[in-house]
């Protein structure tokens, strides 16, 4: 017999999968540079940019275990599918936006569902069922990197396209992109059922998982600590580039900052795809919420200054989205992948909870007290906790008591 630790990746599928997460993860990671553009032009205050994002953020974290159901269910490709087509609508829509209610409908709803059904929890539920348990943190961590590809990618291009041909003109761009995601789909296809884990997968229904899962303390901790996960990185990504722009720094530094963002989060992606691999993730996802918080204190107190700003950036994005492959990892050691989309999809609801709340508090409390300063310490004390909660989270699989079959 083979070793299965030596079975040959799904390459097919990991490069279908990473070029998915690239599209789905780019476009939205660069809505911070329409924001003082769009506002300029229609009118509005920061408040209502930063509530059409939150309002993304929780669509996106209620769309994913949903999604994830339907892929365990009926399949990832269909899907992904109709993510490009929804990101397409609403991006379209969003370009075109003349009131706040068509905002947040479009860059707000449609686009959080269409990230929810397109994002991390979908592919890589897919890829967990076609590689080895060895192989699974290393997949876990291409996947997660491509989405930062995406980021370090959309940064640049979209501040270039805002430039060259305005930003609702670059929407519409950036929505026809998005239909090319129905086509790379079609390499993950498949179910629950299917996969070469399929056989090695202990039966349930999704409400025994459910039931199982949220009596499982390890499980309800990393619920929790991801939360912070989304606080912090939410509030980056749509309001860094306003942030910036308030203490004084050129405009194409935030460029710079995000696109080195989207570049380290390559190199930490694939690097606790890789520690994870070996060492203890809970631990590893400790010290990865501990070096956040470290990073945005020296930022807030020492001198900020464009060389601050982009040492910040290639710091935050080491530990940006690597958190992503030990979170998903863990779950996967936990209770198997057979309703991975399903549970792992609660675990990043509670990431999108943070997100909506670290968007709107960014808003709200900037036009209230003039300053984020209030939001970035936020962020570090929640750092801190989601440190305290992973120490004691156990890497093993559930206790089960084994299932007699029926005599034929």
């Amino acid at each position: 017999m083979s070793n299965p630790a030596r079975a040959s990746m799904p390459w097919l599928i990991i490069t279908a999968g990473a070029l998915v997460a690239m599209l789905t993860f780019g476009p939205r990671s660069a809505m911070g540079f329409f924001q003082l553009p769009m506002l300029s032009d229609r009118g509005w205050d920061r408040t209502t940019f930063g509530l059409a994002m939150a309002i993304q953020n929780l669509a996106w974290g209620l769309g994913q275990p949903i999604f994830g159901a339907i892929a365990d269910k009926y399949g990832t490709g269909r899907v992904l599918a109709l993510s490009g087509l929804l990101y397409a609508g609403g991006l379209f829509l969003m370009s075109s936006a003349q009131s706040i209610p068509m905002l947040h409908l479009s860059g707000g709803l449609m686009v959080g569902l269409a990230v929810g059904a397109g994002s991390f929890g979908t592919i890589l539920s897919a890829f967990a069922r076609n590689v080895t348990p060895e192989q699974r943190s290393l997949a876990f961590g291409i996947g997660t990197a491509a989405g930062s590809a995406g980021m370090f990618l959309f940064a640049p291009l979209s501040q270039a396209l805002i430039t060259a041909y305005g930003w609702s003109d670059s929407l519409m761009i950036m929505s026809a992109m998005m239909l090319a995601v129905p086509l790379l789909a079609i390499p993950l296809r498949g179910n629950a059922s299917s996969g070469t884990q399929n056989q090695t997968e202990f039966k349930q229904t999704a409400a025994q998982a459910l039931r199982e899962a949220f009596g499982h303390k390890s499980y309800l901790l990393l619920t929790s600590g991801f939360f912070v996960c989304g606080f912090q990185v939410a509030f980056i990504t749509a309001h860094f580039p306003a942030y910036l722009r308030d203490i004084g720094i050129e405009a194409r530094y935030a460029v710079i900052a995000m696109a080195l963002i989207g570049f380290f989060n390559i190199i930490g992606s694939l690097g606790a795809g890789v520690i994870g691999q070996r060492y203890s993730k809970p631990y590893l996802l400790a010290y990865i919420y501990i070096g956040r918080s470290i990073a945005v204190t020296a930022f807030l107190l020492l001198p900020q200054s464009p060389t601050s700003v982009i040492i910040f950036a290639a710091v935050m994005g080491l530990l940006w989205l690597s958190t992503v492959p030990p979170t998903n990892g863990l779950v996967a050691i936990m209770f198997g992948t057979r309703h991975l989309g399903l549970l792992g999809g609660f675990v990043f609801l509670s990431h999108q909870v943070g997100s909506f709340l670290g968007v709107w508090m960014g808003g709200a409390l900037y036009d209230r007290l003039g300053s984020y300063d209030m939001v970035w310490w936020f962020g570090v004390v929640f750092g801190l906790f989601a440190a305290a909660v992973h120490w004691p989270i156990r890497e093993k699989t559930v206790n089960r008591q084994p299932v007699m079959q029926p005599a034929e």
